[in-house]
Parts: C-alpha cells; sequence; structure tokens
C-alpha cells in the first residue's frame, strides 16, 4: 500500500510536468507556424450569434436549439458537408481569421470538451494558447432571453471564456496569459437577434415601440454589453474588433413579410439607433480603460452599400436566400429538399437570414484593410498592429 502511495505521488508531478512541457513545446510549434502565416495576433478569441458560429449549437440538447448541422449548409465547405456553419461555407469569422494569420475561424469551446474532464481541460488549453477559441452561438444575444433555450448567450460564453482563460492559467501561469490575451483578437458580433425578438414582440402586439421603450431597450443593451466588454478586458483582452447591427430590416425572412418585399424601415432603423449608441459606449471605454483597443466594423453601412449597387460586388440577387423555399426563399428553413441557387457567388443571402460565403468574404476583406468608412476609428488591420 505504501509503495502504491509513494508510487502515486511521484507520479502525479511528473505528469503534471510532461502536459506543461507539451503545452511550451506546442505552443512554440505554433509560434513557428504563425510566422509563416504571418499571423498578425497571438489568438483569436470569438463571441457571438449565427454569422460567427462554427459548431457550438451543434453540442447543445434540445429539438429546438437553432442548428446548421444538416445539408446543404456547408456544401461550399472544402469537405463539401455541414460544419455547424450558418453558411454554404466558410463565414466571417473565418475570413477575418485568415486576414489575421490563420487558416480559419478557432475551434467551437464545445467540440473541446469532449472526452474526459482532464484530456478536454488540456486540449482546451492548448487550443485556446496556439491559436484561440470560439464561443459564438448561432441564436445569441447580449440579453439572455433572446432565444433563450435554443442557444448560448453571451453571458454563458462569457463564463466559456473565464473557464477557458483559468484552463490555460493552470498550464502555463498568470503572467504568460495575461501576456498572450493582450496579444490576441477578439471578435464579437451579438446583437442582431436581440433585434429581432425585440420587433417581433412589437409585431405581435400590431403596434409600433414607443420612444420610450426603444430607449429603455438600448439602455439595457448598451448596459450589459458595456459590463461584457469590461469583464473580458478584465481577463486581459485588449484588442476588440466589434461587429455593428447590420441591415436586419432587409434579411429576406423580413421582405417576406412585406407585400412589395421592401425592407422594414422600422428595424433597420433600430438597429441604426443601437449602432450610435454603441459608438458612443466604446469610445467611453477607450477613455475610461488604459489599452483598451477598438474597431468597429460598420455591417449596417456595407450592407447598404452592396444593396444600392449589387452589381458592384458582383451579385444578381440580394433579396432573396438562395437555399430555402417560398416567396423569395423564405418560408423555410435551409435543408435537403430546398430551392437550391445554381450560382452562390452571385448571391447576398444563403438562408433565408444569414450571408452568403462569398458576403461574408466581401465583408471580411472590407472590415480587415478595406473602405475607411466602414470601420472607426481603424480599420480590423491596424487594430491587430496595436500594443497595450
Amino acid at each position: 500500500m505504501m509503495k502504491n502511495m509513494m508510487s502515486s505521488a511521484t507520479v502525479r508531478p511528473w505528469l503534471m510536468m510532461m502536459m506543461i512541457s507539451i503545452v511550451t513545446l506546442l505552443f512554440q510549434v505554433q509560434q513557428l507556424a504563425g510566422a509563416q502565416l504571418q499571423r498578425q495576433v497571438a489568438a483569436v478569441f470569438v463571441l457571438g450569434d449565427s454569422t460567427l458560429d462554427v459548431g457550438n449549437n451543434n453540442y447543445l440538447p434540445g429539438k429546438d436549439v437553432f442548428r446548421a448541422n444538416k445539408p446543404y449548409n456547408g456544401i461550399d465547405y472544402p469537405a463539401s458537408k455541414p460544419t455547424g456553419r450558418f453558411s454554404n461555407g466558410y463565414n466571417v469569422a473565418d475570413f477575418i481569421a485568415m486576414k489575421l494569420g490563420f487558416k480559419k475561424s478557432p475551434p467551437a469551446y464545445l467540440s473541446l470538451l469532449q472526452g474526459p474532464a482532464a484530456a478536454a481541460n488540456l486540449t482546451l488549453a492548448i487550443k485556446a494558447l496556439t491559436g484561440g477559441v470560439s464561443f459564438a452561438s448561432g441564436g445569441a444575444g447580449v440579453l439572455d432571453s433572446t432565444y433563450a433555450g435554443k442557444c448560448i448567450p453571451l453571458s454563458t460564453q462569457l463564463r466559456s471564456m473565464e473557464a477557458t482563460r483559468a484552463a490555460m492559467v493552470s498550464k502555463v501561469g498568470t503572467r504568460a496569459v495575461a501576456a498572450h490575451l493582450a496579444r490576441s483578437f477578439f471578435l464579437l458580433g451579438v446583437v442582431n437577434n436581440d433585434m429581432f425578438v425585440f420587433a417581433t414582440a412589437q409585431q405581435q402586439q400590431n403596434r409600433s415601440a414607443t420612444p420610450a421603450e426603444v430607449a429603455a431597450f438600448y439602455t439595457t443593451l448598451i448596459t450589459k454589453f458595456s459590463a461584457a466588454l469590461t469583464e473580458l478586458y478584465e481577463m486581459g483582452a485588449r484588442k476588440f474588433g466589434i461587429i455593428n447591427v447590420g441591415l436586419v430590416g432587409c434579411v429576406p425572412l423580413v421582405r417576406a413579410q412585406s407585400p412589395t418585399g421592401a425592407c422594414s424601415d422600422d428595424l433597420n432603423g433600430l438597429a441604426a439607433g443601437f449602432n450610435d449608441a454603441l459608438a458612443s459606449l466604446l469610445s467611453d471605454l477607450a477613455a475610461r480603460l488604459p489599452g483598451f483597443a477598438y474597431s468597429i466594423a460598420d455591417a449596417h453601412a456595407a450592407g447598404q452599400l452592396a444593396f444600392a449597387d449589387p452589381a458592384a460586388s458582383g451579385y444578381t440577387s440580394v433579396d432573396a436566400a438562395c437555399c430555402g423555399s417560398g416567396r423569395l426563399g423564405a418560408e423555410e428553413d435551409c435543408q435537403v429538399g430546398s430551392t437550391l441557387c445554381a450560382d452562390r457567388d452571385k448571391w447576398a443571402f444563403w438562408d433565408r437570414v444569414h450571408p452568403s460565403q462569398r458576403a461574408t468574404m466581401l465583408s471580411a476583406a472590407a472590415y480587415y484593410d478595406g473602405p475607411a468608412q466602414l470601420t472607426k476609428p481603424i480599420n480590423f488591420k491596424q487594430l491587430a498592429r496595436t500594443t497595450a
């Protein structure tokens, strides 16, 4: 018995040292690979909704969860199969990660937690230290009530980031993790669904929101988003790439509710008002928090430019879903048996809500180093090069 106890006591520290050595070695190897890929940042951490999700929702239980794990999703992805991305291929998180020197978006957080806890914790730490992690979830919003039970809200994504940080600290220590996070890129895009839910509630009551209700809605969103960004900052984040709310009133699902197929000016106006408040919030945080650097990717303005002159972006369709059914392809989700457009690169929308792979590629290019009017106060490329 004593011999077994001594063996256990000596093996455990040895195993711990081996794990630390493995992490250190992989970190160094990844740094060398990163140099070859011309990485702009140490890692990418992603929090947000279905526009950024790379498969977290695939691991959630429940029949009502938003998932993109069936064809025709992923038809243009390298493996030509569903990946959990709400896209025919890559999404905007992938293309932004590519611009920053990575092969694609970091892996879904929940995909790293499969298997025994100790092994999963080590895998999580390695991935976070060598490339980053995605916490994004289809349907997520800033508010916990947004599509509750069907996704992972921002508050839970923050807890997952906290657990990821703890896993890294357990392997390489607080100081190394602090330096790593300060050199990493935090990509967020998470308010679109809050807009949809708020507008739907008003529509179900057959009325428009009052100015006071809209103001209260903005205040709640900004307060919670401010707390989320501050929490990430306290964890060590310094570079924040924020995608604002796009032209949510122009997605096929919304257009199909109009007799003429027009965009909803009310919903787009709601989004624009929030975007103004978001810009003020970020300017304030940058003034108060030392080292806080940010770039707002103006998805709203990018959409306006694309829809005003579709041909300039190579589009032949900006109002209907490539994959869907019924009017504007917006009466059902994309699935086997849906009508599927032939030339997907010429369609702005993949399904009744989400952009096509090409649309996200163009957006990522614009946010990284495109027209100055689409990013403020700096673009993503400049943000990546900032020092804390």
